[in-house]
């Protein structure tokens, strides 16, 4: 089946270069609930956001190649932090807490986007986020609310679909199409987005890539 949307490549050169770079040290540095509790801004950084369930810990995991790196900052009472992870000296790997508080008291919910905007807004160093969608729903209205926060911090972004897997190909351009047309409405959005299956291994290394070859 040919499909209509831009996806990411990358060449040798650069998946060696991801290859490497995933291939050293990525332990979890610390949970940041304050934004004087941040890690210095001294190398770049990325980012991972995700509505709940769309399977961030398990792409954490297979980018770094630790099976339960992303599960260990996600234990109780560190639900709303903001995760930081070393890759070698030179990159950090943030993860960020599952949005979309539908449960939570309102005052959990304020908290958190004030973080989250402080973040997005304060850290110079921030290249990209990567924006984590489930291939079997598509972009739902809360993806938008965090595209739009986005947009407003002026932190280019890039969707990762994930679970890829999951679908059958008949449904594949129709969800496609769903997301190209709400990309449109982003002008932080990156063009081209990355499709993955953490349990195949389905873009990972093109994800691997272009993390280390970003500057």
């Amino acid at each position: 089946m040919e499909l209509s949307f831009p996806f990411a490549e990358t060449d040798a050169d650069a998946r060696e270069a991801g290859r490497l770079l995933f291939a050293g040290e990525t332990d979890f540095l610390k949970g940041v609930v304050a934004m004087d509790g941040m890690p210095p801004a001294d190398r770049m950084e990325v980012c991972f956001a995700g509505r709940s369930n769309v399977g961030k810990s398990t792409l954490i995991n297979a980018l770094t190649g630790r099976k339960a790196l992303a599960r260990a900052s996600n234990t109780p009472g560190r639900t709303q932090e903001i995760n930081f992870f070393t890759c070698g000296e030179s990159h950090y790997v943030v993860d960020l807490p599952g949005y979309g508080f539908a449960n939570a008291p309102v005052k959990v919910v304020e908290k958190w986007q004030r973080l989250l905007k402080a973040y997005l807004s304060g850290r110079a160093t921030l290249r990209r986020a990567f924006v984590l969608v489930d291939s079997r729903h598509g972009i739902k209205p809360v993806d938008e609310e965090i595209m739009g926060l986005l947009n407003k911090s002026a932190v280019t972004f890039q969707v990762v679909l994930t679970k890829a897997d999951k679908v059958k190909e008949k449904d594949l351009e129709p969800m496609f199409a769903q997301v190209r047309k709400a990309l449109s409405k982003h002008p932080a959005a990156y063009p081209e987005i990355i499709l993955t299956s953490s349990e195949k291994g389905e873009g990972i290394e093109d994800l691997r890539a272009i993390i280390a070859t970003m500057e």
